[in-house]
């Protein structure tokens, strides 16, 4: 038996609506439905009419879309509280990516014509909603600065760093469980499957990482920031 939702709650403690006071969140929350995603369902295609956008409840959802050599080019992994879809429901285009559910996933889908009732009752709201899109924006502009400009290392360190992590062992250690495969991984950060592997095996071998399977424990965490500045130098 799932848990019950707390939509209001949810959607309170979203970026997208930090700004708006829950009163102002009850006519969505009323018009906002669950949906069950297990593992390699498709949320939405490429293409597909955009309706509304969602909000992931528990679980990890890919936005992706292939490449003109076919490969597929993963643009962002999303995770519990986070929201996605919000641009083409507002600017009324289809989905420029496809959404899939990387595992087991609980999502809210919060429907467009709720959205717009909101708008037309206070404008007020508009310009909140455009503070909690502007937050976002900005971190995705920082995402792809870093992809265009850092190094492989300096993309894969920065990311296990931001992964929530376990301390284990006395004196206690850093350990990252990798929230996919590897391959995923490796097209979110914008390096080759191969790529990634042989930077993991180079910090490995300099003692700064130890790998097994998805889990990394992290030896060092003032030598990895060290390896990586050194790596970034090497580069300019």
């Amino acid at each position: 038996m799932r848990p019950k939702i707390d939509t209001l709650s949810l959607l309170a403690n979203l970026p997208l609506f930090r700004e708006v006071a829950r009163a102002e969140l009850a006519p969505l929350a009323a018009a906002t439905t669950v949906r069950h995603v297990p593992r390699g369902e498709i949320v939405f295609q490429r293409g597909d009419a955009c309706d509304g956008f969602h909000i992931v409840v528990y679980g990890q959802i890919k936005l992706s879309f292939l490449a003109d050599d076919g490969c597929e080019k993963v643009v962002e992994i999303v995770s519990a509280g986070t929201s996605f879809g919000e641009s083409p429901m507002f600017l009324g285009s289809p989905y420029l990516m496809m959404a899939q559910g990387l595992v087991d996933s609980l999502l809210l889908f919060v429907h467009r014509n709720a959205v717009m009732a909101a708008i037309e009752h206070d404008p007020k709201f508009t310009l909140k909603l455009l503070a909690g899109m502007s937050n976002r924006m900005h971190r995705l502009i920082n995402d792809v600065e870093a992809y265009s400009m850092h190094t492989g290392t300096e993309r894969l360190v920065a990311y296990l760093l931001q992964q929530p992590v376990e301390a284990q062992g006395e004196p206690p250690v850093r350990v990252v469980t990798l929230p996919t495969s590897k391959a995923v991984i490796a097209s979110r950060l914008n390096v080759t499957p191969e790529h990634l592997s042989r930077i993991l095996h180079e910090l490995a071998g300099s003692g700064l990482i130890e790998v097994a399977g998805r889990r990394v424990t992290i030896v060092d965490q003032a030598r990895l920031h060290a390896y990586r500045d050194a790596k970034r130098q090497a580069a300019a």
